[in-house]
């Protein structure tokens, strides 16, 4: 698995915003938003449920994975994707950091994959406490 998830009661802008609240108490800030269906819309021309990639860092974890790798930014930021489902309900799903970095052939940077894994299921676990 690349990723895992969480169902989150409320409105999607809502939901956004729990999320991002949520990733700040573990040290994460929101670089990058990408509204992948006002992108859609606009590009091509289709019609979709919200869908929503937020690009999450916490800079001090990134800059322990830049000084060990250099080339380690094609592999960041930590997304973090916010949908719609056809049911209404909103998933909240996490880039599993441990599978991505696992890329990277060096003991320090899968040690700090695992740290970000904990602190993105801290966050994960947040959201489905409500």
């Amino acid at each position: 698995m690349y990723g895992f998830h969480v169902t989150v009661p409320g409105a999607f802008d809502e939901v956004i915003t729990k999320t991002t609240e949520a990733l700040k108490t573990e040290g994460f800030g929101v670089l990058t938003t990408i509204d992948v269906k006002a992108a859609l819309k606009e590009k091509i021309d289709v019609d979709r449920r919200p869908y929503t990639i937020l690009g999450a860092c916490n800079p001090g974890l990134a800059n322990q994975a830049i000084n060990a790798e250099p080339d380690i930014g094609l592999l960041l930021p930590c997304n973090v994707l916010v949908r719609e489902e056809e049911d209404g309900s909103i998933t909240v799903a996490f880039m599993d950091p441990a599978a991505v970095l696992g890329l990277v052939d060096k003991d320090e940077v899968k040690s700090l994959a695992a740290e970000v894994r904990g602190k993105l299921e801290k966050v994960r676990d947040l959201l489905a406490a409500g």
